[in-house]
Order: structure tokens, then C-alpha cells, then sequence
């Protein structure tokens, strides 16, 4: 796992801008996104290849920036898969773009581009469209949120052709 992350790392490598016409959220409480999100939806990518129930656990760190934990079950083996990362706002800290490194000095943008008014459901982009995410804090969303979010995401541009949808 940590091979795939560093792969990530690399593709990501100094790409913290959010991709043009994608707009963070603001405003946007760090403190309430912390926790656990359920990963629900996603592109496909090799660093999360076979990977299944993701989940990533935010928590604020001593330098003021967040500790990531991203975990990841294999499908194959049923191994348990961690990478440990750190972000920081990108610009103010009330808008809701993050630059993430899982390497070193490397980073990647990290854009939550809808948010539900309750912290309960996130729409997340990386530096292009070729990455999208729709985390949530439970395993499953309702079928209005999964619409909305293949809605949003083929008006911003996303090709959602290799969208995964966790079980």
C-alpha cells in the first residue's frame, strides 16, 4: 500500500491548485470536517486498486495542519492497508481546499467542491478530473445524494465512466 500511495504522491507531486472551474466550499469549519469518512464512490486509480471499505480519518496536528489516516481492505488477501499523510489549507482557512502529501514534500490538491450543510456528505476533487471522491460518515448514502453527486460531477467535467461505487 504505501508503494500505491507514493505512486499517488508522485502524480500529485506540486499540483495543490484546484482544477479550473471547480470551487471549494466556503464557508468551511476544519474542526467539524474532522473524524472518520466513509469512502462511497471514487475514480479508479492504481494507488486504491482492489481496495474496498476505504475510509479517511482526519485530526488536527500539533503544527496546525491535519493528520490523514487512509485504510483500505484488500480484496484479495483481506489485509489491512494504511497510508498516514498530512494537509494544510490551501489560502484561507475557512474555504475548503486542502493540499495532502502521503510523501514527503510532495503535495496534491485536495478540493471539497459540495459539502452537506450538516458535514454529513463530501464531494472531493484532486488537481484534475482525474480524480473525484464521494466520501460520506457512513458506509452508504441515499439514492438523492448518489444522484446528485454523478449529476454534479458530469456538469464539472468528470468522466465517470471508471467511477467505483463501494458494495
Amino acid at each position: 500500500m504505501k508503494r500505491l500511495f507514493f505512486v499517488f504522491a508522485l502524480l500529485l507531486a506540486g499540483c495543490s491548485s484546484a482544477p479550473e472551474g471547480i470551487e471549494p466550499v466556503r464557508p468551511f469549519e476544519l474542526e467539524r470536517y474532522l473524524g472518520t469518512w466513509h469512502e462511497v464512490a471514487r475514480l479508479d486509480h492504481s494507488f486504491e486498486r482492489g481496495l474496498t471499505n476505504v475510509t479517511a480519518e482526519y485530526s488536527m496536528r500539533e503544527d496546525g495542519g491535519i493528520h490523514v489516516v487512509n485504510r483500505g481492505i484488500r480484496q484479495e488477501t483481506g489485509e489491512v492497508s494504511e497510508a498516514i499523510g498530512r494537509a494544510y489549507p490551501v489560502g484561507q482557512p475557512d474555504v475548503a481546499h486542502l493540499k495532502v502529501s502521503f510523501f514527503g514534500p510532495f503535495f496534491g490538491a485536495y478540493v471539497v467542491f459540495e459539502l452537506d450543510p450538516e458535514y454529513q456528505y463530501a464531494f472531493v476533487s484532486g488537481p484534475n478530473r482525474d480524480y473525484l471522491w464521494l466520501l460520506a460518515r457512513t458506509p452508504k448514502v441515499s439514492e438523492a445524494v448518489m444522484t446528485r453527486f454523478r449529476s454534479r460531477a458530469v456538469e464539472l467535467g468528470f468522466d465517470l465512466q471508471p467511477l467505483i461505487v463501494n458494495p
